[in-house]
C-alpha cells in the first residue's frame, strides 16, 4: 500500500484509521514507508499516526534528542492525541522513551523495537562517508539479517542523504546526541505496559541490549524474532505484527478512545 502524507501547520504525517491512537516513530535513516505493514495491519482498529521527524530540516542547534522530543510533544498537542500507544524503532524508540519520561500521563502503552537509549553500534561503528556508494550499501545491508531487504531503492535513498552536507551535519549531531543520552537510570521510572520486540540477530542494538531494557523497565515483556536484525517490522512484518497485536488485543477489543 502507498502511504498518503498529509501536511498541516509545520508537520508532515500519515494519519490512517480510527480508534485508539497508535503513534509510530522512525529511526535516523528511517522513513514513513518503514511502517507500511503496520499501517496496513492496524488501521482498521486503530488511528495510526506517523509524524515525519525533522531530522534533516531542524536547526542545527536543535539537532538532537531533546529537540526531536520537543517536536513530538508539539505534534501530539497539535493533533490533540490522548492515551497514545507509542511505538519506536531505533532512534524513534529513544525518542519514545524520552517522551514517555516527560509525558507519562499521555502514554497508555509503549512498544520498542531495536531502540537506542542504552547502547547502539551506529552505522556499524562509524559515521556515513559521503560519496562512497559501496560503503553506504554495505552499511545499509548491515542493518538487516537478510541483505536482500536492503533494496537498491533504499540504498539510493540513504546514499543521496549522505551526499548532502547540511543533512550529514544533522545526522552526525543527532547520532552523537543519542550516544550521550544514556537512559539507564531514568527508564526505571517508566510504569506503562511496555513491549520489546527485538531481532535476535540485531547487530546495532544486540540482544543483550534488549535484555537490559527488559531488566530496567518494570512492566515490560520481551519477544525475539529469529533471523532478524535491527528493523523487525521490515524484515518479518507478519511475525512482528502478530506480536504487537497480541500485546494490544485487549485495547483493540475495547471501545475506541476519542482522539
Amino acid at each position: 500500500m502507498g502511504l498518503v502524507v498529509k501536511e498541516a501547520d509545520r508537520f508532515k504525517f500519515v494519519d490512517e484509521g480510527t480508534g485508539p491512537a497508535l503513534v509510530l516513530l522512525h529511526g535516523l535513516f528511517g522513513a514513513l514507508s518503514n511502517w507500511e505493514g503496520v499501517v496496513e495491519r492496524f488501521s482498521s482498529k486503530f488511528r495510526v499516526v506517523i509524524p515525519m521527524l525533522p531530522i534533516y530540516e531542524m536547526p542545527i542547534k536543535d539537532a538532537g534528542l531533546d529537540g526531536l522530543t520537543t517536536f513530538l510533544e508539539d505534534f501530539v498537542e497539535f493533533m490533540n492525541l490522548r492515551d497514545i500507544i507509542l511505538m519506536g524503532n531505533s532512534l524513534g524508540g529513544h525518542i519514545a522513551l524520552m517522551y514517555t519520561l516527560r509525558n507519562g500521563d499521555k502514554v497508555k502503552r509503549l512498544i520498542l523495537t531495536g531502540s537506542s537509549g542504552l547502547f547502539e553500534d551506529s552505522m556499524g561503528g562509524s559515521y556515513p562517508k559521503r560519496g562512497n556508494y559501496e560503503y553506504v550499501k554495505e552499511r545499509v545491508a548491515y542493518t538487516f539479517y537478510n541483505p536482500e531487504v536492503a533494496t537498491k531503492e533504499l540504498v539510493d535513498e540513504v546514499f543521496e542523504t549522505t551526499r548532502n552536507i547540511p543533512k550529514c551535519m544533522r545526522i552526525v549531531a543527532i547520532a552523537k546526541s543519542a550516544q550521550r543520552n544514556n537512559l539507564a537510570n531514568e527508564i526505571k521510572a517508566i510504569k506503562v505496559p511496555t513491549l520489546l520486540v527485538w531481532g535476535l540477530n540485531d547487530t546495532i542494538t544486540p540482544a543483550m541490549v534488549a535484555h537490559e531494557f527488559g531488566r530496567l523497565i518494570p512492566n515490560s515483556e520481551l519477544k525475539f524474532i529469529d533471523q532478524c536484525s535491527h528493523a523487525p517490522m521490515m524484515e518479518h512484518p507478519e511475525r512482528f505484527n502478530e506480536i504487537v497485536e497480541g500485546f494490544l488485543l485487549d485495547l483493540s477489543s475495547s471501545s475506541p478512545t476519542p482522539t
